[in-house]
This record gives C-alpha cells, sequence and structure tokens, in this order.
C-alpha cells in the first residue's frame, strides 16, 4: 500500500507564523535583501504561491514582520506592568532588561522594527502596533507619578527618556558591548542614573 504523502505546513494553518519565522530567519542572518517570497516557500516546501494568501507582497511580509516584532515586544513589557506588588524602580529596571534580551535575541528585526516605522508610507496597523508596545511603558510611569516615584509632566515624553536611551545604546554597542563593558551593565548603569533624575525634589 503507497505512503500517503507528507501534508505541506500550509495544510497544519501554521503558514503565515511558518513564513514570519523563515523571514526573520533570513533577515537576522542576511539582511532585508535576503527575504525573498520564493526562497521561504521552498524552504518550508510549499508552493511558490502558498505564502501570498497572507502576504501578497514582499512589502507586506516586510510590515507584517515589523507588526509581528512590535506585538511580541509589547508581550513581553507588558508582563512586566502586571507586576503591581513591586516598586517602580525595579519595574523600569526589568523593562529596560526586557528591551536588551530583545534587542541581543533579535537585533536585525529590531533595527528592522524602529527603521519601519519611519518610513514616510508607514502603515496605520503598523504605527498602531508601535504605539501599543510600548504603552506599557507609559502606563508605568503614569503609576509612578501616582505613587510619588515619577516628578510631574507628560508621562508619554517621560517614557521615552529611558526607553530612548536603551535603544541609543543598542545602536551604539558593538556585538553586546561598548568599551569593554556588556549591554546589560550599560543599561543598569544608565537606568540607575535616569532613576534619580526622575524622582521628584523636596
Amino acid at each position: 500500500m503507497a505512503k500517503t504523502p507528507a501534508k505541506r505546513a500550509y495544510h497544519h494553518g501554521n503558514l503565515r507564523a511558518a513564513v514570519l519565522q523563515a523571514a526573520e530567519h533570513a533577515l537576522e542572518n542576511g539582511g532585508i535583501g535576503s527575504i525573498s517570497l520564493r526562497e521561504i516557500s521552498r524552504s518550508l516546501n510549499v508552493s511558490h504561491t502558498a505564502p501570498r494568501r497572507h502576504f501578497a507582497t514582499k512589502q507586506a511580509l516586510l510590515d507584517a514582520l515589523a507588526i509581528d516584532g512590535y506585538e511580541q515586544l509589547g508581550r513581553m513589557l507588558s508582563r512586566i506592568l502586571l507586576q503591581s506588588d513591586s516598586s517602580f524602580e525595579v519595574r523600569l529596571q526589568q523593562a529596560t532588561a526586557v528591551l536588551v534580551r530583545f534587542a541581543l535575541k533579535h537585533p536585525a528585526l529590531l533595527g528592522h522594527m524602529f527603521a519601519a516605522k519611519h518610513q514616510p508610507d508607514a502603515s496605520a496597523e503598523l504605527l498602531e502596533a508601535s504605539v501599543l508596545a510600548l504603552s506599557s511603558g507609559v502606563r508605568l510611569f503614569a503609576e509612578g507619578q501616582e505613587t510619588g516615584d515619577v516628578i510631574a509632566g507628560d508621562p508619554e515624553i517621560l517614557a521615552l527618556v529611558p526607553f530612548a536611551t536603551v535603544q541609543g545604546l543598542i545602536v551604539v554597542s558593538n556585538q553586546g558591548t561598548f568599551k569593554g563593558m556588556g549591554l546589560k551593565e550599560l543599561v543598569e548603569y544608565a537606568t540607575h542614573h535616569i532613576l534619580v533624575g526622575l524622582r521628584p525634589r523636596c
């Protein structure tokens, strides 16, 4: 009796996720130029038209990749916010540590995420995903103001300071280090001094 041919990935209902995973793998290993719907189809053993059921063009795939990255990051940051029994300082240190872990694990993806949202033709869905990803950080600062741990001001602008600092350190670091200091240590050092500046003055 002849064996039944193995089912292709898209029959399992996971083709979209599989394509995104393959696209990120290509991005991390060869940059945006290495992402090809045809090559991804070949690597997943599906027809070259199968991924187009989810991503009509390469640009649609790139946008979805950035959105998926923001959603991943947003979920990681939200888990920190839910730890309401922790202090503002502890949660901020944990949130910046999350950014570092994400950056070290997905360096090319993080770069693509930030570059994509600054494109003049960035979609509304992509922009919304970027805002939602960092919204937990804004809520953290608003809670910090309520508990007297953070100075008065627009929490969105205040939250921008540590997260922009972390992003900058990630950009200037070379393979996770800067002048011999590890990125994690750099971020902890910077976050400590930011916390000192955020404290209300008597």
